[in-house]
């Protein structure tokens, strides 16, 4: 238990911009490699970090970065390639085994949106946003 709580840290973000720049600050460190996993309820601000974490991987227009809820994936190119999944429509564990997710391991930095529906272990930097009140939100972030 120990252990986990020193991989953990907790932020509190009282805006969009602010939850924005903790997700660039922290892609500015990545290799390239990463997993993120974002869990949250709907309108959490999982999309927000997202865009964050683009814009700190040098993705120079986040604008396009968007939920990809009904594509189920989007492909940005920035300094590395990020693959931006969602799995809010899918429900079936086979539906989601079906994307091939692990395929784009290693291949750029990877990103799951809803990833709380995963039922296969991955080793991935896990971002829990809760909503409060207005555009409050606390973030906590469990380094893998």
């Amino acid at each position: 238990m120990k252990q986990e709580s020193r991989k953990t840290r907790g932020y509190h973000s009282s805006s969009e911009e602010e939850t924005l720049r903790l997700a660039r600050q922290l892609a500015e460190s990545f290799q390239g490699d990463e997993v993120v996993l974002l869990i949250g309820e709907l309108g959490a601000g999982k999309t927000v970090f997202a865009k964050g974490l683009a814009a700190g991987l040098g993705l120079g227009d986040v604008v396009q970065v968007c939920s990809p809820s009904y594509t189920l994936l989007n492909i940005y190119q920035a300094k590395v390639l990020i693959f931006h999944f969602d799995l809010y429509r899918l429900d079936k564990p086979a539906d989601i085994e079906a994307l091939g997710l692990e395929d784009y391991l290693d291949r750029g930095v990877v990103i799951v949106e809803w990833a709380e529906k995963l039922r296969f272990p991955l080793k991935a930097i896990r971002v829990e946003i809760s909503a409060g009140p207005g555009s409050e939100r606390t973030v906590r972030i469990t380094q893998a």
